[in-house]
């Protein structure tokens, strides 16, 4: 079953798993400021302003794109990481609202 099939409940609690297992690690929470701050950045880039292996940084970027919290675009050999803030906010606000008091 494709996200846009599922009932709109369902595919926002996905979305909003997704997004905190990706935040849980504190490297993938530096990367991701790193890339925000910055606009973009290449996979060197972030691999060299982190202390992780390579194969450690691919992971982690690997999550971050699979939470839709960072877009990927391939251009030649390089990979441009570009966050996506809108969703990020959106999925927190909307998480947070769940305790505000009415």
């Amino acid at each position: 079953m494709s996200s846009e099939a599922k009932p709109r409940g369902v595919r926002e609690v996905g979305i909003a798993n997704a997004v905190f297992a990706a935040l849980a690690h504190p490297a993938r929470r530096q990367i991701l400021l790193s890339v925000h701050f910055r606009g973009e950045c290449t996979a060197g880039d972030i691999a060299r302003r982190f202390s992780c292996s390579w194969p450690t940084t691919s992971r982690h970027l690997s999550t971050l794109v699979a939470a839709e919290i960072l877009h990927v675009e391939k251009v030649g050999r390089q990979r441009i990481y570009r966050s996506n803030a809108d969703l990020l906010a959106s999925t927190l606000r909307q998480w947070a609202g769940y305790f505000d008091r009415a």
